[in-house]
């Protein structure tokens, strides 16, 4: 078993890897839009209490999957390796078309892309309207 954690990748807000490999399997902990090195979230307004305002949903599913990106690179994987995909998001009723389309603009080819299971939750631990779950097979 080995663990990864990517540079460019946000820090995890927990006490977890970026990713863990066992065996030809890569599974990676959740990924969300955090940028590295950047207080709040990208395109989030909050009130003085936390509470979000508004959210630029396009903007941060953008964001995870650059990040699941760093990741998989940081793990010695790729984008074409992905095998699964968890989506958990806080407004499915909202944001679940743009993010159907964004998925199929970033695979495009029905041959390769991956299982995916999309949640409607109602909240994550910090406040961002998407975060993935995926699983990668390693050659």
């Amino acid at each position: 078993m080995a663990i990864f954690q990517s540079e460019h990748a946000p820090e995890p807000v927990g006490p977890y890897p970026h990713a863990r490999r066992v065996g030809n399997l890569l599974f990676l902990s959740g990924v969300g839009p955090r940028e590295r090195g950047v207080e709040g979230v990208p395109g989030v307004e909050l009130d003085a209490e936390g509470k979000v305002l508004s959210y630029d949903f396009e903007r941060q599913c953008h964001a995870v999957f650059l990040n699941v990106r760093h990741v998989l690179e940081a793990s010695g994987a790729s984008w074409e390796q992905l095998v699964d995909v968890t989506v958990f998001l806080t407004d499915m009723k909202r944001d679940f078309p743009t993010f159907n389309r964004l998925y199929q603009e970033y695979f495009p080819d029905p041959a390769t892309r991956p299982c995916r299971t999309t949640l409607g939750i109602t909240a994550l631990p910090t406040p961002i309207a998407i975060e993935l779950k995926v699983m990668a097979v390693m050659e």
